[in-house]
C-alpha cells in the first residue's frame, strides 16, 4: 500500500514537471513560429527583424531547455560543473527578463549541488513578482540563496512545505513544482532548508552534507 502511494506521488510529481517544462517553453516557440510566418509572408532579408525574431526565441528556448535539464534532472549525478557553466546556465535562463542574476560560487561544484541552487533560484523568483536580483553564493559549507527586490510577496505555504518538506502533490500547481522537488531532494539528502523573509529581501539556506559541495 504505501509502495503504491510513494509510486503514485512519483508519477504526480513527474507530470507536473511535465507540465512546468512545457509552460516555460511555449512562448518562445511561438514566437519561432510567428517568425516564421512573417518570413513566410514574402521576401524577409536574413538580417531583418523576422530573422532576429527567430534567432532570439531560438537561443531562448535553447537556454531554457539547458537549464530544465539540470533544475529537473537526475539529482544522483554528482559529477562537478565548471563555474563558467553554471553561471552562464543561470544567466541565459533569465535573459531578457526582469531578473539579474549573480553567481558567486568560486570553484566548481557537483551537478547535484547546481541542481539544488537553480530549484531555489526558481523558488525565490516567484517571491518577486516585479523582477529583481537573484544571487547564488557557498558560504560555511551551505548553499546560500538569495533574492532582492522592492517587493517581496512570500507564498508562505509554498515555504512551509519546502521547509516541512511534507508536499500536497493533489493540490500542487504546475508553476509551483520546483517547490515540491526541492522538499524532496532536501529529505532525500537529509538537508533542512532554513527560510528568511525581510522586507525587500528572501533568502534560503541549505547546510550541505560533509560529502557534498
Amino acid at each position: 500500500m504505501m509502495e503504491d502511494i510513494v509510486h503514485r506521488d512519483g508519477a504526480s510529481l513527474a507530470a507536473l514537471i511535465g507540465s512546468r517544462i512545457c509552460h516555460d517553453l511555449i512562448n518562445p516557440i511561438g514566437a519561432i513560429s510567428n517568425g516564421l510566418e512573417l518570413v513566410g509572408m514574402g521576401g524577409a532579408s536574413p538580417d531583418g527583424p523576422e530573422m532576429s525574431l527567430i534567432q532570439q526565441s531560438c537561443d531562448n528556448a535553447t537556454a531554457r531547455i539547458r537549464f530544465f535539464r539540470i533544475a529537473f534532472g537526475s539529482a544522483d549525478d554528482a559529477r562537478p560543473i565548471p563555474v563558467r557553466e553554471a553561471q552562464k546556465t543561470l544567466a541565459d535562463h533569465f535573459e531578457g527578463t526582469r531578473y539579474r542574476t549573480e553567481w558567486s560560487i568560486e570553484t566548481d561544484v557537483g551537478r547535484n549541488v547546481v541542481q539544488l541552487a537553480y530549484l531555489a533560484v526558481l523558488c525565490l523568483e516567484m517571491a518577486l513578482p516585479q523582477g529583481g536580483v537573484l544571487m547564488v553564493d557557498m558560504q560555511d559549507g551551505a548553499l546560500v540563496v538569495e533574492g532582492r527586490s522592492d517587493t517581496v510577496r512570500a507564498d508562505q505555504p509554498l515555504w512551509d512545505m519546502l521547509v516541512s518538506g511534507i508536499v500536497p502533490i493533489p493540490d500542487l500547481r504546475p508553476a509551483d513544482v520546483q517547490f515540491a522537488l526541492l522538499a524532496r531532494l532536501c529529505q532525500d539528502h537529509d538537508i533542512r532548508p532554513q527560510q528568511i523573509v525581510d522586507e525587500g529581501l528572501v533568502r534560503l539556506r541549505l547546510t550541505l552534507p560533509a560529502n557534498d559541495g
